[in-house]
């Protein structure tokens, strides 16, 4: 059966607009573990789980865009950074943590968009794998498990969140590292090309 070739971009930019309507109901109790912290937590998981139902759909049905491709990391960023500053807001996680990831997210996303007159720049598998953990980590942080199972929890969660930092930095070298050798690639292409036709 076919589906809107424009269902998934649909999926993604309310993916986005649910960041701030998360943000705000983490926040709006200040901490106190109450329902709007479930119910946050419990929007951030709906949220960060359709990044698999798009990119799903899209492949499924070949209708993958490159606005899909520029607007799902986007998407994923969005929510993610908004979950780390609440976080840090309510501290319940430490501002370099956030700011080191955020760094990454924007650096990244500000060159997604610089490049993407001349190409687009797909997630690589390592950045789906940060987004990934990620996505455990903070709902780990988010969902208020210690008032249900104990402290220990947090043992969990700081385990949780280190390998998430640890994938998110080394990611953004990989993606670096990647664009640095494809310029290269295409200056030493286009160097061939402008010899042979001296």
């Amino acid at each position: 059966m076919a589906i809107p070739r424009q269902l998934p971009n649909a999926i993604t930019i309310v993916r986005i607009l649910c960041a701030p309507v998360f943000l705000w109901m983490l926040l709006a109790d200040a901490g106190n573990d109450g329902p709007l912290r479930w119910w946050a937590a419990v929007l951030f998981i709906v949220a960060i789980a359709t990044d698999g139902i798009d990119g799903y759909l899209a492949r499924k049905h070949d209708i993958v865009t490159d606005l899909g491709k520029l607007l799902d990391p986007i998407a994923d960023k969005a929510l993610t950074g908004c979950a780390f500053v609440g976080l840090s807001i309510l501290g319940e996680l430490p501002w370099w943590v956030t700011i080191l990831v955020l760094v990454r997210e924007v650096g990244i996303t500000v060159h997604r968009l610089v490049v993407a007159s001349s190409h687009v720049v797909a997630a690589a598998w390592m950045g789906k794998l940060k987004t990934v953990a990620q996505a455990v980590a903070l709902s780990l942080a988010l969902l208020p498990l210690w008032t249900v199972v104990g402290d220990w929890i947090h043992v969990v969660n700081a385990i949780a969140m280190t390998i998430a930092v640890i994938l998110t930095v080394a990611s953004g070298i990989d993606y670096v590292v990647t664009e640095v050798r494809g310029a290269r690639a295409s200056g030493a292409s286009a160097s061939r090309r402008s010899g042979g036709a001296a």
